[in-house]
C-alpha cells in the first residue's frame, strides 16, 4: 500500500456513511495521488541512473585519454626497443600484433558488460504491481 493514507487501509464496502459518489470521488483521488507517486518515483530512479552513467562515461572517457597516450608511448618504447635485435619492420609488427589481441579482447569484455547493463525501472515496476494488487483488494 504505497502513496496511500492510512484511512485508505479500509474496504469500501465497510464505508456505510458514505454515498456511492463520495466513494468514487475518494477513489479516484487516491487513485491519481498513487499514480503521481509512480510517475515521481519513476523520474527519479531515472536520473539516478543517467547521473550514474554520466559519472561513468566521464571517468571512463579520462582513463581512455591517457591510456592511448601512455600506449602510443610504450609502444613506440618497445618497439624500438626489439628493434636492436631484429629488424625494425618486424619489431614494429610483433609490437602491433600484441595491441591488436588486447583489443579484441577488451572489446570483447566491453561488450559483455554493454549486455548486463538494465535501464528498467524496477522499483517503479515492484510498486506499480503492489498498487495493482491494493486496488483490487480495495475494490472487493
Amino acid at each position: 500500500m504505497t502513496a496511500v493514507g492510512a484511512r485508505a487501509a479500509r474496504p469500501l464496502r465497510e464505508r456505510d456513511d458514505a454515498t456511492l459518489g463520495s466513494l468514487l470521488r475518494e477513489l479516484t483521488s487516491e487513485v491519481q495521488r498513487l499514480l503521481r507517486a509512480e510517475v515521481e518515483l519513476a523520474k527519479i530512479e531515472t536520473r539516478e541512473e543517467i547521473q550514474h552513467v554520466t559519472d561513468t562515461a566521464k571517468h571512463g572517457a579520462i582513463a581512455a585519454g591517457t591510456a592511448v597516450l601512455a600506449v602510443l608511448m610504450l609502444s613506440f618504447a618497445a618497439a624500438w626497443g626489439l628493434a636492436e635485435v631484429m629488424p625494425a619492420g618486424l619489431a614494429f609488427l610483433i609490437v602491433g600484433a600484441v595491441y591488436g589481441v588486447i583489443a579484441v579482447v577488451a572489446g570483447m569484455a566491453a561488450r559483455d558488460r554493454a549486455r548486463r547493463v538494465d535501464v528498467k525501472p524496477t522499483q517503479t515496476i515492484e510498486t506499480l504491481e503492489e498498487d495493482a494488487q491494493w486496488l483490487k483488494a480495495r475494490s472487493k
